[in-house]
């Protein structure tokens, strides 16, 4: 579970985003962070009977550094505000789909699919969505899934039609989709909470037939 010291460093951080507090607070930091890592690691175990393309990752790997990269950003606060863990699938390519759980005091989320697909990608996908839609829309539209994720076709979409579809094609909703991906919120009491593990790894492997789609897609 995520302890309540754990949040309440997020919450300073927001308020002391500068290198001097971060390094009179460094101890904290590193007591917060061992606090995900097991977090993650208890996580990774139960998301594995879903989906075994986890069953090997690295808690150290999947947490993602704390430390803002500013080169390019007008934002010059050096640390994020949150803890960022990232999965790849089950014959996932490098950057394509995975899981990904968001912990910040009153803005944590978990959930996962593919975020801007390459053009090659979202072609073959597209392609797989006119051959195939039924097996699509059996994982999207299944009660369960809305409950927990919403409509995918709510999600970031084309405003035009996608080249080579008509606009009368039965499922053209799902073709305009650009990114395939499904995002579910926890309050802090809820990933506080012993069993938020596995509560967490659930929600994930809602997630995992739809990777499953998609990767069949672009293999």
């Amino acid at each position: 579970m995520i302890s309540q010291d754990t949040l309440n460093f997020l919450k300073d951080v927001t308020l002391n985003n500068n290198r001097e507090w971060f390094q009179d607070n460094k101890d904290r930091y590193d007591i917060a962070r061992e606090n995900v890592l097991d977090f993650t690691a208890a996580m990774i175990k139960e998301l594995a009977k879903t989906d075994p393309g986890v069953a090997d990752a690295d808690p150290k790997k999947a947490v993602k550094r704390i430390y803002r990269d500013i080169r390019f950003s007008k934002d010059k606060t050096p640390y994020k505000n949150h803890f960022g863990i990232g999965l790849s699938s089950l014959n996932a390519s490098k950057d394509t789909t995975g899981y990904y759980i968001h912990i910040m005091p009153g803005g944590s989320f978990a959930g996962g699919g593919y975020w801007q697909p390459t053009a090659e990608h979202i072609k073959a996908i597209r392609q797989e969505i006119d051959y195939n839609a039924a097996e699509l829309k059996g994982i999207v539209d299944n009660p369960e899934y809305l409950k927990l994720f919403g409509n995918i076709r709510n999600e970031n979409s084309l405003k035009t039609l996608p080249r080579g579809y008509e606009p009368t094609h039965p499922d053209i909703s799902l073709l305009k989709i650009k990114d395939f991906i499904g995002m579910h919120t926890f309050t802090d009491a809820a990933i506080q909470k012993a069993n938020s593990p596995q509560v967490v790894a659930d929600v994930l492997a809602k997630i995992y037939p739809l990777n499953d789609f998609l990767n069949n897609a672009i293999a």
